[in-house]
């Protein structure tokens, strides 16, 4: 049994592309109320197979393959509709602008782009029957702190985990525990098949001889913390210490990795960097009526190997205080397009941890154990900790919230590859679309 596995996201994926064609047939046959002929078929195939190819990457962006797709079901019906609504803008452009194809099919587009609403909606309410069995395994949860609390709440309050932690065992409290007749007796007497367990914690050792023999009852025994860091896609910053880094940090060169990270960031930033160049007399010209200040506002922030690197940005204050025109430059994301200089420059790339100002950077490395991990890459205009993080600090130091940032940004340079990127680079996207992104 796997939490959250990869699997999932698999047949979510198989089961859309599916239910897409079976769609284009069912909605073939509504139309001319006959099986669709073989010629029919073939006519609308392949440009509905492009249409589908381009759907199922709106599906990504739309968040319909994360682990937490099947959790919040009420959600489901507004995320389908709304992805389907950008799918049946693209379909309409694609068809109407793009006359290769020969067809134009206006019923059977309406048609098709109803059913396949209908099953993919159906599916994703319904299909965690076939994802999830209806019986769950049980399972123990034994560690300590407030990771076991919230995967213990997690867990035990989603129907989508195959799971059921019908027992917890809070490793300070262990010497009152007879762990023998309370926790063992049980295992056998409901027939435990998980134990979620905290084997980094010196306090487990006491307890190790008598989970020796469950291994000879099946008994499956699960890391608590990859449970943890695979369902909140963060670092549980209580298992941080020296050990962990050295375990799962690298500074060695990942060449594949390295080289076309920075191929697409010259390539990315100068593309978007010179299309962004018509915005700059239309922001200059807003700036000048607004207080006549200078354009540009230059701030030194902390680099790769704690390099100071000096980033521009649109200036959006005067005096401390922000200006009506700055607070529209950074609602939407427009004072930021400047640093995609630095990007093209090498001092920062697309996707990173955000660069941080000197003094803020000082504040939490006093405060904050092993922040300065995060400046071991090079920072980006972009990371998985704003699309992630939902109460980020803001202007002001605020060590507890940074310290949970820092939880995400630990993740990305753990799980950093092309693929994590990819996923930041297209939720990006959608945030700055949808203006919802921190």
């Amino acid at each position: 049994m796997t939490i959250a596995s990869k699997k999932e996201s698999a047949v979510l994926f198989i089961g859309d592309v599916i239910l897409l064609y079976l769609s284009l047939w069912i909605a073939l046959a509504l139309r001319y109320w006959q099986i669709p002929t073989s010629n029919l078929w073939g006519l609308h195939f392949w440009p509905f197979t492009i249409i589908i190819g381009v759907w199922i990457l709106v599906f990504f962006i739309s968040g319909l393959y994360e682990k937490h797709t099947l959790i919040l079901k009420s959600r489901l019906p507004s995320t389908v509709f709304n992805a389907q609504i950008a799918n049946s803008f693209i379909a309409v452009l694609f068809f109407y602008f793009i006359g290769y194809f020969g067809i134009t099919p206006k019923t059977n587009l309406f048609i098709y782009l109803l059913v396949s609403f209908a099953l993919i909606l159906l599916w994703r309410i319904y299909g965690d029957r076939i994802l999830h069995p209806l019986s769950k395994q049980k399972g123990i949860i034994v560690g300590t702190g407030e990771e076991m609390k919230e995967l213990l709440e997690e867990v035990n309050n989603n129907p989508r985990y195959g799971l059921q932690f019908i027992s917890s065992v809070d490793l300070n409290r262990i010497a009152g525990v007879d762990f023998q007749n309370e926790i063992l007796a049980r295992v056998y007497s409901e027939e435990v098949q998980i134990i979620a367990i905290d084997l980094k914690s010196e306090k487990v050792e006491p307890i190790l001889p008598h989970l020796y023999n469950l291994i000879f009852s099946r008994v499956k025994f699960i890391d608590m913390y990859k449970i943890y860091e695979d369902l909140f896609d963060r670092i549980p910053l209580s298992l941080v210490r020296y050990n962990w880094f050295l375990e799962n940090i690298s500074t060695e060169s990942r060449i594949t990795y390295d080289v076309v990270k920075r191929i697409t960031d010259i390539f990315m930033s100068f593309t978007v960097g010179v299309v962004s160049l018509i915005f700059y007399p239309l922001v200059y010209i807003l700036i000048k009526f607004d207080d006549g200040g200078s354009l540009f506002f230059e701030q030194e922030r902390i680099g790769k190997n704690n390099k100071i690197i000096k980033v521009k940005k649109f200036r959006t204050f005067s005096d401390s205080k922000i200006t009506k025109i700055g607070k529209w430059l950074r609602k939407l994301r427009i004072d930021e397009l400047p640093q995609l200089w630095s990007v093209f420059k090498g001092d920062m790339s697309m996707i990173g941890p955000r660069p941080e100002i000197p003094t803020l950077v000082k504040h939490y490395e006093d405060e904050i154990s092993y922040y300065n991990i995060r400046h071991l890459i090079k920072p980006g205009l972009s990371g998985w900790a704003q699309l992630y993080h939902s109460d980020p600090p803001k202007i002001n130091a605020d060590s507890e919230k940074t310290r949970r940032k820092l939880s995400y940004d630990l993740y990305y340079i753990k799980n950093r590859s092309l693929m994590l990127d990819l996923k930041i680079a297209l939720k990006t996207i959608k945030a700055l679309l949808s203006r919802s992104g921190v």
